[in-house]
């Protein structure tokens, strides 16, 4: 298959399979390296990564950083790779020839539909992929939030879950009017826009590892009542995730959740 993106993030990383899924579907192929998020200090960070030696890894190194944005200590980047990602995180996509770098997961999603050019995973004309497009913003949204919330779930305030709550209902009652509507999230299609859902939703149930340190602060799960509430978006999430192309790159990731 053609190699259409090479991909550097920490691993297992839910936010770059949903590039690896839509280029199962495309039938090209997308690159991953990486290790472990506290072994990326080890790392060249480069349209062409490594793993360091030992005497590489200084503060005299021309690629010596401070790490800032989710990652503490030292970081070694290029100054290719910051030309290609001026803010410095990961995932970080490249193009083939290693000198154009795309960043934010759905924006690589877009990149990898874009050059399997499938007749409709990124919709068949302007419209549907800007309608695509909607559902990914306001996947993006939920998404942020998420990620705040589980990295921040041991110090949680009430404040915090709150909105949390908010995003998560807002952004689960949009898709179940949708489902409600199309046997798909942004038509009668599998779309891109699927793909982002299984891999966001995926990982923001993850909360239910932090179940106890939840009631422990006199809170539940805020996806307690998902599967009655909004059926369809839950059914949904099981149905693509059992599917090859997902399953393949996702593998044992929602078997916890299945077995609830």
């Amino acid at each position: 298959m053609e190699k259409v993106l090479k991909i550097f993030s920490y691993l297992p990383n839910p936010r770059v399979w949903k590039a690896v899924i839509a280029g199962n579907i495309c039938e090209v192929s997308v690159e991953v390296i990486g290790d472990k998020p506290k072994q990326l200090g080890k790392w060249l960070w480069d349209s062409n990564p490594r793993e360091l030696e030992e005497q590489e890894m200084s503060e005299d190194s021309p690629h010596f950083r401070v790490g800032k944005r989710g990652f503490s200590g030292a970081l070694y980047k290029t100054d290719d790779f910051l030309k290609a990602h001026p803010f410095g995180t990961v995932p970080a996509a490249f193009s083939p020839e290693g000198n154009i770098g795309v960043f934010e997961s759905n924006s690589i999603l877009r990149a990898v539909a874009r050059a399997g050019n499938h007749s409709t995973l990124y919709g068949s004309n302007n419209y549907e992929a800007s309608r695509i497009d909607s559902y990914l913003d306001a996947g993006l949204v939920f998404a942020r939030e998420a990620q705040v919330y589980l990295l921040e779930i041991e110090t949680l305030t009430k404040e915090g879950y709150k909105r949390m709550a908010a995003a998560y209902e807002f952004y689960v009652s949009g898709l179940e009017e949708s489902l409600s509507n199309n046997s798909y999230i942004a038509g009668k299609d599998l779309t891109i826009a699927d793909i982002s859902f299984v891999c966001d939703f995926a990982q923001f149930l993850r909360e239910g590892h932090y179940e106890e340190i939840l009631k422990n602060k006199g809170l539940d799960l805020i996806s307690k009542n998902g599967p009655k509430n909004n059926p369809k978006v839950f059914s949904h999430l099981l149905d693509l995730s059992s599917r090859e192309e997902f399953s393949s790159v996702m593998g044992t990731y929602l078997d916890w959740y299945k077995k609830e």
